[in-house]
């Protein structure tokens, strides 16, 4: 048995949308609002497709950066002329 209540505001296209809905399905409007809240919930909420989307762009970039690991502390001066040595030692072989 239901027993809260739950109210906010919505615009009068939205309200027209659900109740559209909820004649095509037979259903309340209440029922429409409480599947698709379950649904946004079960999901994760909104953050969660941000966050995935994130974490695959983070992934992705990942695979194209590197690191040099040289133990030079001041090793980002010299970055140009690393790369430069590194990539002719690569193509001299």
């Amino acid at each position: 048995m239901k027993t809260e209540v739950y109210s906010w505001r919505l615009s009068s296209e939205l309200k027209s949308d659900l109740e559209r809905e909820a004649r095509l399905r037979g259903k309340p409007v209440a029922s429409i609002l409480e599947a698709a809240a379950r649904e946004w919930l079960k999901k994760g909420g909104a953050c969660d497709e941000d966050e995935d989307e994130q974490r695959r762009l983070h992934a992705a970039a990942t695979a194209c950066i590197g690191a040099f690991a040289d133990g030079n502390s001041r090793g980002a001066e010299n970055a140009a002329r690393t790369i430069k040595k590194r990539l002719a030692e690569r193509h001299a072989r």
